[in-house]
């Protein structure tokens, strides 16, 4: 699985996750953290520039993400859940299911080639695995330490989940990757449930 996520896009910088800083700024600094985390596991970022609270059904939003693909290659797909706690993520899940489809058709025209094959999509856990029963868990108890350091990369998200939310999102992924672990017999684990849909389904396992 290549690494990849997203389009680099600065039409648009509106964030909403601050209570001292303007949108654009805060939409900056958003940038320069997911950047940061990506550098820590030699990923490349490719960035939309969506809109919080305002990711719809949107066939420019959809074309982003089709070239998206179509430049990335990717092996497999990796998205929300359908029922996550937002619209922003229930909305990113529908679109990448119809733009993984729609990256294959040479008459659906972007600015690059189509991608031919349709992919597996694995839905990711919830936050805090509420409504989300795992069928593969994933052991990622050597990469934790990489995955907390991604994490820590997003100071302006945890400061403002810390203030608004009170929840110190650290230490409830340290939680839901204990959680799982235990229901998977390791340390530390993640969850997916792939997608079965005709034309997505491996006859082999494709997670690590």
């Amino acid at each position: 699985m290549r690494r990849h996520a997203g389009e680099v896009r600065r039409a648009r910088r509106r964030q909403c996750g601050s209570a001292t800083l303007p949108p654009d700024e805060i939409a900056a600094i958003r940038e320069r953290e997911a950047h940061a985390a990506a550098e820590v596991i030699g990923a490349t970022l490719h960035w939309l520039g969506s809109d919080d609270l305002n990711i719809t059904y949107d066939q420019a939003l959809r074309e982003r993400i089709i070239d998206t693909i179509r430049i990335a290659k990717p092996d497999l797909l990796i998205t929300h859940s359908p029922n996550d706690y937002m619209e922003d993520h229930r909305a990113a899940c529908r679109l990448v299911e119809d733009a993984s489809m729609a990256a294959t058709i040479p008459n659906i025209p972007t600015a690059q080639p189509p991608h031919p094959p349709i992919l597996p999509i694995y839905q990711m856990d919830t936050v805090a695995g509420i409504g989300f029963q795992p069928e593969e868990y994933v052991d990622i108890s050597d990469h934790f330490e990489a995955k907390r350091r991604m994490l820590a990369c997003h100071e302006s998200q945890t400061a403002w989940l810390a203030a608004h939310d009170q929840v110190e999102v650290v230490d409830m992924m340290t939680t839901a990757g204990r959680f799982r672990g235990f229901q998977a017999g390791v340390a530390y684990a993640e969850g997916f449930r792939l997608l079965r849909e005709w034309g997505r389904i491996p006859t082999s396992r494709m997670l690590p």
